[in-house]
This record gives C-alpha cells, structure tokens and sequence, in this order.
C-alpha cells in the first residue's frame, strides 16, 4: 500500500541530502507530470501576453527595470517550453532528459542578468530618468498576484517529481512575483516622489538574484529533489516541511 505524500513547501530545488524516502506509486507520478505541462503551457501562454505588454511599456516609459521584467517573462517563457519537452514522448522516464533540462533551465537564469546589470549601471550615467508607467503598475501587481501561485506549485511538484527542472522553473515563477514587486515599488516611487534611482538600483538587485539562482539551479544545491520518477521514491527531509 502507498504511504500518504508528505506536504512540501520548501523552494529549493536541488538534489536530495538524504537516505529517507516516501514512494510515489506510477498513477501519482504520470498525473503529477501531466499538472506539471499544464503548469508549464500555462505559465508560457501568460509570459507571452505579460513579455509582450510589459517591454512596450517599458520602451515607452524607459523604465529598466520594467524592461527586465519583459525580458524575463520571455525567459520563463523559454524555461517553460523546456520543461514541456522534458515531459513529452520517451524523455519522461529519462534521467538523460532531466539532468539537461536542468541545466537548460539554470542556463536560462544566467541570460537575463547580464544585460538587466548593465542596461542598470548605463542608464543613471547617460543621465535617463524612467517615466510613469500606469500599464507596468498594472502589469506588476498582477504578476504579484498570480506568479507565487505557480511557482510554489510548480516547486512542489518538481519535488514530489524529483524534477530539479520543474522545481526551477518554479523558481523563477517565484522570482518573477520578486521583480514585479520590485518594479511596482520603483514605479511606485518614481511617480509618486521623481525617485528615478530607485528603478535601476532594483533592477541590479534582481540581476544579482538571478545569478543567484541560476548558479544553485546548475550545481543541484539544496534538499528537497530526489528521484521517483525512475525509482518510485520521493524525499522526506525535515526542511521538506518548512
């Protein structure tokens, strides 16, 4: 008989630290891969609209960090597709498959930090001051609102799974939740006080986040992922329940 599923709600997403393990039987783990693509074509459908609106107003207003927020949409986006493929035909049972979706998905972090840093330290230099951008507010608390939804969702499937991709891709749901809040409060700001400073300070702050991120994504650090979609087993981690 199957043990019951311990809640997880950690947001690492790294390969397990221990021996312990709860069994996840074929029917959980092939409707748990199935939420996850839904998650996935989902989230790519969302990141389009959201890419799409967020760097046109990002442009108008000359906004970086709002402009990063774009970018990264079009990240997740590609984060996104790749977990698709990991779970699609031969590739869901491949340990192969996972282990470079992993690092596709780490890799994907890493494309958006370079150029968030140095649009940030370009733009107080050449003396441009973001403008008010009523679209990028709206744009950011809805991301605020839907975004830790699907990350910590993702993130416990992916744990479950023992899919460091998927659980990365959540990830970067929860860092995108993180830049909206960001760009909210730098719009925010700069509307309400001319705090233009504040929009590419933001924006370096999440450029680092991002490295961050990604750098744990691709040496598999953490708790939390074992292995049960060859093996049948999940992990049961006592940071499993924080």
């Amino acid at each position: 008989m199957t043990p019951e599923l311990l809640p997880m709600s950690a947001p690492s997403i790294a390969p397990p630290r221990s021996e312990t393990h709860i069994s996840v039987d074929r029917q959980d783990r092939d409707r748990l891969i199935r939420r996850a693509k839904t998650l996935s074509w989902l989230s790519l459908a969302w990141m389009t609209v959201e890419g799409t609106v967020a760097i046109i107003a990002a442009l108008a207003a000359g906004s970086v960090a709002l402009l990063g927020f774009g970018i990264d949409s079009a990240i997740e986006g590609i984060a996104s597709v790749i977990v698709i493929w990991r779970f699609t035909g031969a590739r869901r049972l491949s340990a192969e498959a996972e282990e470079r979706a992993q690092k596709l998905v780490a890799v994907s972090f890493f494309l958006l930090a370079p150029y968030i840093a140095q649009d940030a330290i370009r733009t107080p230099i050449d003396g441009e001051h973001p403008g008010t951008s009523w679209v990028g507010i709206g744009l950011s608390i809805g991301s605020i609102v839907v975004m830790p939804a699907l990350g910590s969702t993702k993130q416990r499937i992916g744990r479950r799974l023992g899919s460091a991709a998927t659980a990365g891709e959540g990830a970067q749901n929860l860092l995108c939740a993180y830049m909206a809040g960001g760009v909210l409060v730098g719009l925010a700001a700069n509307t309400a006080f001319g705090w233009w400073w504040l929009d590419p300070t933001i924006a370096l702050a999440i450029a680092a986040l991002a490295i961050s991120e990604g750098s744990e994504a691709w040496a598999g650090e953490g708790c939390c992922v074992a292995d049960p979609i060859l093996s049948g087993n999940g992990c049961e981690e006592e940071c499993c329940e924080r």
